[in-house]
């Protein structure tokens, strides 16, 4: 963190320069003063489901905690009273996935399609992600086995979009592994959707994994596909 050049870099508001305070605000013992780093530092950085300069360190970061003894303890949400709480780990990795499915393979095919080829070379803080996948991946991978339910599920969901990178594909098996372990359990729709959708892209059969509520989320989203493409669109907006 101290060897980055944080004012310089670009943020969705402006430069990154108040970045290295909310970030090491992040490892705080109090949970209340590092449930509000946790929301500065991140918000600082999502906007629009773009990769912007300051998203690399910030990942970087992030991965580098994520197994630290702090992460693993819960925290309030900010603005509430009393607070719930969440356990600060879980959260960090919800917004490495979320980044991650930002830069996957299909975000690129949309982009090039649109963009003649040239997408990532236009997108070199992407494409930066991207090359760093492998490193996210050893990160998360302790976590999938962790004794919270609600660390194993996020850090499984991160798991996935990092795993098309090609010295990652070959811990799919094991990643197949989980997600049949987590489906069993899991009734989060968002995480069940994209644990099915990674299963099926890779060949797996989900025909005994889904459950109704799995069956009729699938029917909708083929039926609102197809209404769209009635309508004329090739693709999902934005475009």
């Amino acid at each position: 963190m101290d060897r980055t050049d944080w004012a310089s870099l670009e943020t969705p508001t402006g430069t990154g320069e108040l970045l290295p305070a909310a970030l090491a605000r992040v490892l705080h013992t109090d949970p209340d003063v590092r449930a509000t780093a946790v929301v500065d530092a991140l918000r600082q950085v999502t906007h629009q489901n773009t990769i912007y300069q300051a998203t690399v360190p910030v990942a970087l970061f992030v991965a580098a905690v994520l197994n630290h003894p702090v992460t693993a303890a819960g925290h309030g949400r900010p603005g509430t009273a009393p607070a719930p709480r969440h356990v600060t780990r879980a959260v960090l990795l919800n917004w490495l996935g979320s980044t991650a499915y930002d830069a996957d393979d299909e975000c690129v095919a949309i982009g090039e399609r649109a963009g003649d080829g040239v997408f990532l070379d236009e997108c070199p803080d992407m494409r930066a992600f991207r090359d760093l996948r492998p490193v996210f991946y050893s990160a998360v991978h302790p976590l999938l086995g962790d004794d919270d339910a609600d660390v194993r599920e996020a850090a499984l969901v991160a798991a996935l979009p990092l795993s098309e990178h090609p010295l990652v594909v070959p811990r799919r098996d094991e990643l197949a592994d989980h997600a049949r372990r987590m489906l069993t359990t899991c009734t989060d729709r968002g995480r069940r959707s994209r644990v099915l959708d990674a299963l099926t892209a890779w060949g797996h059969d989900i025909s005994t994994l889904e459950n109704a509520d799995d069956i009729a989320a699938r029917e909708l989203h083929a039926r609102r596909v197809a209404e769209r493409w009635a309508g004329g669109y090739s693709e999902d907006p934005p475009f």
